[in-house]
């Protein structure tokens, strides 16, 4: 067998570097892939934030923000149970909120006129 030079052996800890860090992404995404494919629909819950149940129940942030008095930008990242506090509300007040919106989002249903992603602020 013939020995690797210096310059081979750089080429190949580069390609290895580059593989192995492509598998890792590979790999992330994957997880990604499947974990959303699996939560689907899950129920409400107080450490979820606005954009985690928008993204589960396949409806514009901006219904949920507006349903819940936020301004959509910036992006509300606090999860709910903080912002049920911050409005003087129980979690299931924010449950059955963000549960209406999500129903009304939804087709046949279809968003009230004042619902336009273009305002934000209170409903």
């Amino acid at each position: 067998m013939k020995k690797l030079r210096r310059q081979q052996w750089l080429i190949l800890a580069v390609f290895l570097l580059i593989a192995g860090f492509t598998s890792y992404k590979a790999l992330h995404l994957a997880r990604a892939v499947s974990y959303w494919k699996a939560h689907r629909d899950e129920p409400i819950r107080g450490w979820m934030s606005v954009g985690h149940v928008a993204h589960s129940y396949h409806v514009p942030p901006y219904v949920l923000y507006r349903a819940l008095g936020l301004l959509l930008t910036p992006p509300d990242k606090r999860p709910l149970r903080d912002i049920a506090k911050m409005q003087h509300r129980s979690m299931n007040e924010i449950r059955a909120i963000l549960q209406n919106a999500i129903m009304h989002a939804r087709p046949p249903y279809s968003p009230p006129p004042d619902q336009s992603p273009d305002r934000e602020g209170s409903p």
